[in-house]
C-alpha cells in the first residue's frame, strides 16, 4: 500500500504519544480521574495501546482493525477530558478554554482515523 504523508504522520503521532506515557508518566497520572483504579497500570496500558495501534496502522492486514481500535481508544480517553472539566482541582490548572477545545479535537482525531478506513 502507498501511504500518504498525513497517514504516516498519524501513525507516528500515536507511536510518539504512546512512548510519552513511559517518558513522562507523571503528566498522565496527574490527569487520571479519581474514580478509575490503578492509575499506573492504566497509563502504561494506554501507552502500549497507542504504540501498538500506531505501528499496526502500517500493516495492510491490521490497518482497518487498528483504525477501529484508535476510534474506541479516543472515545475512552474522552472520560479524562470530561473529568478535567468537572472542577478546578481536576483541571490541573489548565485553562478551561483549552479543556473545552480538546473535546472537538478528540472527535476530529476520530474522524481523521475513520477517513482512512477501507482505503
Amino acid at each position: 500500500m502507498n501511504y500518504t504523508w498525513h497517514f504516516l504522520l498519524m501513525s507516528l503521532m500515536y507511536i510518539l504519544a504512546g512512548i510519552m506515557h513511559f517518558i513522562k508518566p507523571k503528566a498522565y497520572l496527574r490527569i487520571m480521574p479519581r474514580y478509575l483504579p490503578n492509575h499506573q497500570l492504566l497509563v502504561a496500558l494506554s501507552g502500549i495501546s497507542e504504540i501498538v495501534l500506531g505501528i499496526s496502522l502500517l500493516s495492510p492486514e491490521l490497518k482497518d482493525p487498528a483504525i477501529y481500535g484508535i476510534i474506541v481508544m479516543l472515545a475512552i480517553f474522552l472520560t479524562v477530558h470530561f473529568y478535567m472539566l468537572s472542577g478546578k482541582k481536576a483541571s490541573k490548572g489548565i485553562p478551561r478554554w483549552i479543556l473545552l477545545l480538546r473535546i472537538p479535537l478528540q472527535f476530529g482525531l476520530m474522524y481523521w482515523a475513520y477517513s482512512y478506513l477501507y482505503s
